[in-house]
């Protein structure tokens, strides 16, 4: 077989979207043998979007980070992708369930950068990390899992890590101080649909606390030459297990004492 051109295998990603296909492993000659491969694909993939919505980054995502979302999909490590700026969302706005093709909202922590990262002669820790975060967010993520089989998703990992972790947005609510590792680990949130609670859960449900989900964010970069910038957003993965809300529906993530985060869908 010849080896894999990322930027081939990109491409097929995008032809996918664009012809509406349900998600499925990459294959042929654009299977995935590594997740090293799989990033070398999201780089091209992450590129070609770039360069075709004129947008720019705003920041990255961690997928799979609490035991919740990793019993949901059968994989047992987090996995990145990235934000792009023309994706942003205030509290409040509008997405279109027709415009995905199955539309998926996570209920999260999203953290934002006070100054580029330094570099740092040891792994990033939760609490070493927080000197350098300006403030934290209720926040949504919005995604699409493009009628993925989730009984079979263990094996697609590597795809639906090339597929930028299927990535398609945030909504940004309550601001407020992320100083406090201990209060992080604390916060309790509460996932609500039409009115009615869907779910729950708390910062230690993720990786022990979201400020660890950063870290492991800003490590995992650091692997592969990259570093978090200013004004970087990283959304540290949903507290609670995704929901797959209709046209019509309201959404809400109340974070305990601290504020909330609202999304309609038409």
């Amino acid at each position: 077989m010849m080896s894999l051109n990322p930027q081939a295998a990109a491409r097929e990603l995008v032809r996918q979207h664009e012809a509406r296909e349900n998600f499925r492993a990459l294959d042929g000659d654009f299977e995935l043998k590594d997740i090293a491969a799989a990033y070398a694909v999201q780089d091209a993939y992450v590129q070609q979007l770039l360069d075709g919505r004129h947008t720019s980054l705003a920041g990255y995502k961690i997928a799979l980070t609490t035991p919740a979302m990793r019993e949901m999909v059968g994989f047992h490590d987090s996995i990145s992708g990235c934000l792009f700026k023309d994706q942003l969302h205030a509290s409040g706005s509008s997405v279109r369930a027709a415009d995905h093709g199955h539309l998926i909202v996570e209920f999260e922590v999203a953290f934002e950068m006070a100054h580029d990262l330094p570099p740092s002669p040891a792994p990033w820790t939760g609490e070493s990390i927080l000197e350098h975060v300006a403030c934290a967010y209720a926040a949504l993520e919005v995604a699409d899992d493009r009628h993925a089989d989730y009984a079979t998703l263990r094996h697609s990992i590597l795809t639906l890590t090339a597929d930028n972790a299927w990535n398609q947005g945030l909504v940004l609510g309550t601001r407020f101080a992320a100083t406090d590792f201990a209060a992080l680990a604390a916060l309790q949130g509460i996932a609500i649909i039409d009115g009615h609670e869907v779910g729950r859960g708390t910062g230690r449900d993720v990786l022990g606390n979201p400020a660890d989900a950063l870290a492991w964010s800003a490590n995992h970069l650091a692997s592969r030459g990259m570093a978090l910038t200013r004004g970087a957003l990283v959304t540290t993965g949903s507290l609670i297990r995704s929901q797959f809300p209709v046209a019509g529906q309201q959404l809400e993530f109340i974070l305990s004492g601290i504020g909330e985060v609202r999304l309609s869908v038409e």
